[in-house]
């Protein structure tokens, strides 16, 4: 790389004579650089240094990656639901985030195990007690939806401090009204797994 940032464009014979190495012992490597994006290769000129380094590649596949593509199953419940039924849902369905929706699957607020950990520490009936009387409120709700990047949907669950964000999408609701209907989860497991994919294709 640092011969090529120096004096590229420059052939793979003159990599290799300057490495003392032959053209088919540094082929390898060069491939890897390539397909990688950190170096561009042209015929008949040979190897150039495009700018990027592999840290920047990442920042731009991540930039790339949308919402909709890594979602995830949203886990959801009535508002009318009583915090007893949520935490058996929440622990069922090992989640960290419940999204609570109203008919027609339109997003009214959500539950995180913080808010479900407050409450059952405290002296309520939680058999009685509506998810509704606890929940994070529209329109205070961080959301995303299926075309926001994943690098800007990590941002708001690192500057909110949340574990997982409801995907929506924009639906017009019986009475008329446009809704934020749910259509998936992103999760701080679904960007590592994103991570861990990007790291997996580098190999």
């Amino acid at each position: 790389m640092e011969i090529v940032k120096k004096q590229g464009p420059i052939t793979g014979e003159q990599i290799a004579e300057r490495l003392s190495l032959t053209r088919a012992t540094l082929r390898p490597d060069m491939a890897i650089l390539t397909m990688s994006g950190v170096l561009g290769a042209r015929p008949r000129v040979g190897y150039f240094y495009n700018g990027k380094t592999p840290d920047k590649l990442v920042a731009e596949k991540l930039h790339k990656v949308k919402v909709g593509t890594v979602k995830s199953v949203p886990v959801v419940v009535e508002e009318n639901c009583s915090v007893y039924d949520a935490v058996v849902t929440m622990f069922i369905s090992d989640v960290g985030t419940l999204f609570v929706v109203k008919e027609g699957g339109f997003l009214e607020g959500v539950i995180s195990r913080k808010d479900l950990l407050k409450i059952t520490l405290g002296v309520h009936d939680i058999h009685k007690l509506p998810v509704g009387v606890i929940m994070t409120r529209m329109p205070n709700v961080i959301y995303t939806d299926q075309d926001e990047s994943v690098w800007s949907a990590a941002k708001k669950i690192l500057n909110h401090e949340i574990d997982a964000l409801p995907v929506v999408r924009q639906k017009e609701e019986m009475e008329g009204r446009a809704g934020l209907e749910v259509v998936g989860r992103l999760s701080k497991t679904s960007i590592a797994r994103v991570f861990v994919e990007l790291g997996e294709d580098g190999q």
